[in-house]
C-alpha cells in the first residue's frame, strides 16, 4: 500500500500492524469507532534515529512539515488537584498552554507534563505520544487546523513508526473538544 503523504518504504493499515503499536493504541485501533473507518489509519515504519522534525522531513517528505501534528500532555492545576490533558496542534505552531489550554481546564497554571509522568500515564514512548489510546476520561484538545486536514501524521505510541491519520478522526476521539487558538504561531 502507499501512503497517502510522505515518502515512506512500508505503510500498512493500523488494523493489521497491531503488534507495531504500544498497548493502549492498539486497544484503541481495535475498539475504533468513528466515521473514519480503521482501515483508513495507516501505520508507517520509520526509523527512530531520523525523529528530528528537521531530518525527519528531508528522509520522509518536506510536505509533511504542513501536515504533521504534535501531541503533547500538559497538566492544570487548581488548589491540590491535577488534570491530565492531550493536546494536538500543527507542528508549525506551539500549544497556547498558559492561555486557551489553562483556561479549558478551568486550572490556575498549566504546564507541559513531566516527561516521566507522560509517558506512565499515557504507556506511550515519549516522543511518540498520539491522541488515539489515551486513558478513558483525558480531555483531548485539538486545533481546528489539525482536523481540517486530509491527512495528518501523528506518533504511534512509539518512537518507531507513525500514523497517518483523516483529519477529522481527531474531532471523533473521547473527550475531544476542538478548540479555536490552540496552536499558535
Amino acid at each position: 500500500m502507499d501512503a497517502p503523504i510522505g515518502h515512506f518504504d512500508r505503510a500498512t493499515p493500523a488494523p493489521d500492524a497491531l503488534d507495531e503499536l504500544t498497548g493502549p493504541v492498539a486497544d484503541a485501533v481495535r475498539h475504533w469507532a468513528g466515521s473514519v473507518p480503521a482501515e483508513q489509519i495507516v501505520y508507517v515504519d520509520t526509523d527512530p534515529e531520523w525523529a528530528d522534525t528537521a531530518v525527519f522531513v528531508e528522509h520522509y517528505g518536506r510536505e509533511l512539515l504542513e501536515r504533521s501534528a504534535n501531541c503533547v500532555v500538559v497538566a492544570g492545576k487548581r488548589g491540590g488537584e491535577s488534570t491530565l490533558a492531550a493536546c494536538l496542534v500543527l507542528s508549525t505552531t506551539r500549544v497556547d498552554v498558559n492561555g486557551v489550554v489553562r483556561r479549558r481546564l478551568g486550572a490556575r497554571k498549566a504546564s507541559f507534563a513531566p516527561m516521566d509522568t507522560a509517558t506512565a500515564e499515557t504507556g506511550m514512548e515519549y516522543g511518540g505520544i498520539t491522541p488515539i489510546g489515551l486513558p478513558d476520561g483525558w480531555p483531548v484538545l485539538v486545533d481546528p487546523a489539525v482536523v481540517d486536514l486530509p491527512y495528518v501524521l501523528v506518533g504511534s505510541g512509539r518512537r518507531r513508526g507513525k500514523l497517518l491519520v483523516p483529519g477529522k478522526a481527531f474531532a471523533e476521539l473521547p473527550g475531544a473538544v476542538v478548540l479555536e487558538g490552540l496552536g499558535v504561531a
